[in-house]
């Protein structure tokens, strides 16, 4: 039963849509920060510009820093995100000298300032500010005091200019997804197409078409493009074969029908109750041959085209090996052959196995030993324990059969080259198949010095088969 999990496109579509999801959530998150470091470099560099332009309008005059901070200072300063600016120039004692903001520098930030240019974040009548401070030594004056010079500004426009380049950014990054979602869905539709192709290939066959595919596939449907073919294969053997018995069984049940037919027409034309007798006797004979071929036909069937049973179960096969055996040696088929037991181990030989499905091999092996051994034929029956497994065999002293007959015995219908016996040719083909349910191996060899050794090596009870 097919069930239907999800569609491949859709689960493509999710992976890939977590896939840049996640990787679009890292590229923001570094957008983010880039914008924000970039608009503190602008606007330090802005503070930094300020401040030397500052630093180099200090002039001295009867011992006193004069400041006149110049238009251009003011203009660097100024944004169109109206922050609010702040300058201040300190003496060497940290007094004003000139300023725009009653913003006061910190001791330590000063002390900072007069080693190396300073950088600091404070907070000032509720709103954030950024503070640049450096000292200017007034070299080239006749006094020669340090004056320290002090720029700064609100980050307001700071925080502006990050958001609107993050924005500029994220509609970038939407774009982009944007177009790689559709380019995603084109990629997966051509991507896709060999998979359109092959089954719209497969929906155009015939039920009766079990020819080799051909088609052109990528890589990734090798594989199942070979196993499609391997199942192609396997279903033309399957009906061949189906075909093949169907045939062979037309074949072998209109020969006694026929039979059946020619004798009853005989017994119609005369008039003698003897012959009538005769006639009876002949149509009870044959209907009984009819009879089991339908029944070896069913169960070959069964067995063959039904597929596997139910489930194996471990049971002892000497102790089934010795009921069927005395059960065939008690009836009347049997009173003219030597049917026996080979001495059978002490301890349970167990295998797993069906019950039905051995009583019916033993059966047939039986039964073909019995109508291709001539009267007074020794048959013998066995188990031996041969490396992991089990071997269950079965041995006459009869003519045997050729080499070259030897690998078709298995065949339904092949009778070993053997016209003179009333067997069907099943026997054996039912033995393969019952073996076969049970991962058994069948082989038939000759016995010496002449007759015929069929042996069945069963894997051990602990080592599970097809029902695994």
């Amino acid at each position: 039963m097919i069930a239907v999990d999800g569609s491949l496109k859709a689960r493509l579509a999710v992976w890939l849509l977590v896939t840049v999801s996640g990787l679009g959530a890292l590229l923001m998150l570094e957008a983010y920060f880039t914008t924000r470091r970039a608009a503190e470099r602008a606007y330090d560099s802005q503070l930094e510009a300020a401040a030397l332009t500052i630093a180099e309008a200090v002039q001295w005059q009867e011992g006193r820093p004069l400041v006149e901070v110049p238009a251009a200072a003011l203009q660097i300063l100024a944004t169109r995100h109206q922050e609010r600016v702040f300058y201040a120039v300190l003496d060497d004692a940290g007094r004003r000298i000139s300023a725009n903001l009653d913003l006061t520098i910190p001791a330590e930030a000063r002390a900072a300032a007069a080693h190396a240019p300073l950088w600091r974040d404070l907070r000032h009548a509720g709103s954030g500010w950024r503070l640049h401070g450096r000292e200017h030594d007034s070299a080239g004056w006749e006094t020669q005091d340090p004056v320290q010079v002090w720029v700064g500004h609100t980050l307001s426009g700071r925080q502006a200019l990050a958001g609107e380049l993050f924005q500029r950014t994220v509609i970038r990054f939407l774009a982009m997804v944007l177009l790689a979602g559709l380019l995603m869905l084109l990629a997966m539709r051509v991507a896709l197409t060999p998979m359109r192709r092959l089954r719209h290939l497969l929906r155009r066959r015939e039920a009766d078409d079990m020819r080799p595919l051909d088609a052109r596939v990528p890589e990734e449907l090798r594989e199942m493009a070979e196993t499609l073919d391997t199942l192609f294969a396997r279903q033309r053997e399957s009906r061949d074969a189906l075909l093949r018995f169907t045939a062979d069984a037309s074949h072998q049940l209109k020969t006694p029908l026929a039979g059946l037919q020619s004798t009853s027409e005989l017994a119609l034309k005369s008039h003698q109750p003897d012959e009538w007798r005769r006639a009876l006797e002949a149509v009870h004979a044959g209907t009984q041959r009819t009879s089991r071929l339908a029944g070896q036909l069913l169960s070959l069937a069964r067995l063959r085209h039904v597929g596997d049973g139910g489930a194996l179960e471990p049971l002892d096969l000497a102790a089934l090996l010795r009921d069927t055996v005395l059960d065939w040696a008690g009836r009347e088929v049997a009173a003219d052959h030597d049917l026996g037991l080979a001495e059978l181990p002490a301890a349970p030989v167990t295998v797993r196995g069906e019950p039905w499905a051995l009583r019916e091999l033993l059966g047939n092996l039986i039964d073909n030993a019995l109508r291709y051994t001539p009267p007074g034929s020794e048959i013998t029956l066995g188990l031996a324990m041969a490396g992991d497994g089990v071997e269950l065999y079965i041995e006459d002293d009869g003519p045997g059969v050729p080499p070259e007959v030897r690998e078709r015995l298995l065949r339904p219908f092949e009778r070993g080259g053997r016209q003179d016996t009333r067997g069907s040719g099943l026997g054996l083909a039912i033995v393969d198949s019952i073996a076969r349910r049970h991962d058994a191996h069948l082989r038939v060899s000759a016995r010496q010095p002449h007759g015929l050794r069929v042996a069945l090596h069963f894997p051990p009870a602990g080592k599970e088969g097809k029902d695994a």
